[in-house]
C-alpha cells in the first residue's frame, strides 16, 4: 500500500508539471499593476481569496471577507490591497504596489459564493511590451453606442480546427472571451465581466461573437484564434472602436458654425455693395442737377425762352433726372 501511495503522488506531481496552466486573463508587469477580478453574478459573496499559483502548491495573498474584513499576509504586507472592495463587493480587484520580477507567474481570485459554491478566475503576469503593439489588425469596427455588433471570423480551410478562442486585448492586458473546443463541442465560460455570446458546435465553418449593447470601454483589438491537433494555428484581429459621438458632433458644430460665418460674409458683402451702389447713384444724381443748373444758366444769359408754359417745364425737369439731356448727352461722362 506504501508503494501504491507513493506511485499515485508521484503521478499527481507529473500530471502537476506536464499539464498546461489555463488562465482567463494576462496581465504586463508593470511597477504598479492590478488584477482585475469582478464577479458579475448577484449571488452573495461569503469570502473570497487571492493566491499565487505555483507548479504544485498555492501560497496565499490576501483574504477578505464581508464579516471580517481583509487580511493581507506578512510576505504581501504593504505591496497589494484590495481596489474597491469597500464599495463594489462583488470587485476583488487586487493592485499591486513596487511590483517585481518575482511577481511574475499565475494568481488565482478564488471566491466562496452562496448557493452556488465556488467560483475561480485564474491571472497570468508576463513581463511583456504594450500588447496592442505586436498585434497588428486585419480590419477597423466602427459602431455607435448601444448597439448589439457580431465579430466573425473565417476557420481555415486547410487543416482541421481542433480549438477556437477568442481574446479581447489591450495595451495592459488580454482577456479571453470564449473558448470553443470543436471534437467535444464544449465550450468554456468566460470570467470575462461583460456578457459574451458565441457558439461551438462541430461542423461549423466559421465563428462569431456578440457584445450586446457596447460602450467605450469596449473598444480595442479582437483576435480569434485557431488551432489543430497537430500543432497548426492561425490568428486573425480586428479592431472595434466605439464612438461617443464627439467627433460626430464637433464636426455637425464646425459646419453650422462655417455656414453662419458664410452668410455673415455673405451679408456684409452684399451690405457694401448696396452702399457703394446708393453713394455713386447719389454723385451721378448730384452731377445732373450741377450740369442742369448750369444750362439753366446759360440759358438765362442767353436770353432763351421756351414755349412751353411754366407748369409744364416743371414736368419737363423732372424728366430729365432719368432721360438723357440734350444737351448733357454730348458731353463725356465724369468717372468716379
Amino acid at each position: 500500500m506504501d508503494y501504491l501511495a507513493f506511485f499515485l503522488a508521484i503521478l499527481h506531481i507529473h500530471r502537476a508539471l506536464c499539464e498546461e496552466m489555463f488562465w482567463d486573463t494576462t496581465v504586463k508587469l508593470t511597477k504598479n499593476m492590478s488584477l482585475e477580478c469582478v464577479y458579475s453574478s448577484l449571488d452573495t459573496i461569503t469570502q473570497m481569496e487571492w493566491l499565487k499559483v505555483n507548479t504544485t502548491d498555492r501560497e496565499s495573498i490576501a483574504i477578505f471577507s464581508p464579516t471580517y474584513g481583509v487580511i493581507v499576509r506578512a510576505p504581501y504586507a504593504d505591496r497589494v490591497y484590495f481596489l474597491n472592495s469597500t464599495m463594489a463587493p462583488n470587485d476583488m480587484t487586487l493592485t499591486f504596489h513596487n511590483a517585481s520580477e518575482a511577481d511574475v507567474g499565475f494568481y488565482s481570485c478564488f471566491l466562496h459564493t452562496f448557493p452556488y459554491g465556488h467560483w475561480e478566475k485564474v491571472i497570468q503576469v508576463v513581463a511583456s511590451d504594450d500588447f496592442e503593439m505586436a498585434v497588428p489588425s486585419n480590419s477597423h469596427v466602427v459602431s455607435e453606442p448601444g448597439q448589439n455588433i457580431t465579430l466573425t471570423c473565417q476557420l481555415p480551410t486547410k487543416w482541421p480546427v481542433q480549438q477556437i478562442t477568442w481574446e479581447k486585448i489591450q495595451p495592459h492586458q488580454i482577456d479571453l472571451l470564449t473558448s470553443c473546443n470543436l471534437s467535444q463541442g464544449k465550450s468554456y465560460t468566460s470570467k470575462y465581466q461583460r456578457w459574451i455570446l458565441s457558439d461551438c458546435r462541430l461542423g461549423m465553418r466559421s465563428t462569431f461573437v456578440i457584445i450586446p449593447h457596447v460602450m467605450a470601454s469596449d473598444s480595442g483589438l479582437y483576435r480569434c484564434c485557431f488551432k489543430a491537433r497537430t500543432g497548426e494555428n492561425e490568428t486573425s484581429v480586428m479592431r472595434f472602436t466605439v464612438s461617443d459621438g464627439k467627433m460626430e458632433n464637433q464636426y455637425t458644430l464646425f459646419v453650422a458654425g462655417g455656414t453662419v460665418l458664410l452668410l455673415l460674409f455673405v451679408t456684409l458683402i452684399t451690405t457694401v455693395i448696396v452702399i457703394s451702389y446708393r453713394r455713386r447713384r447719389k454723385q451721378k444724381r448730384g452731377l445732373f442737377k450741377e450740369h442742369r443748373n448750369k444750362d439753366a444758366q446759360n440759358k438765362a444769359t442767353n436770353n432763351y425762352r421756351n414755349p412751353i408754359s411754366t407748369h409744364q417745364s416743371s414736368d419737363s425737369a423732372r424728366e430729365d433726372i432719368y432721360v438723357n439731356y440734350p444737351a448733357f448727352s454730348h458731353r463725356p461722362k465724369t468717372r468716379i
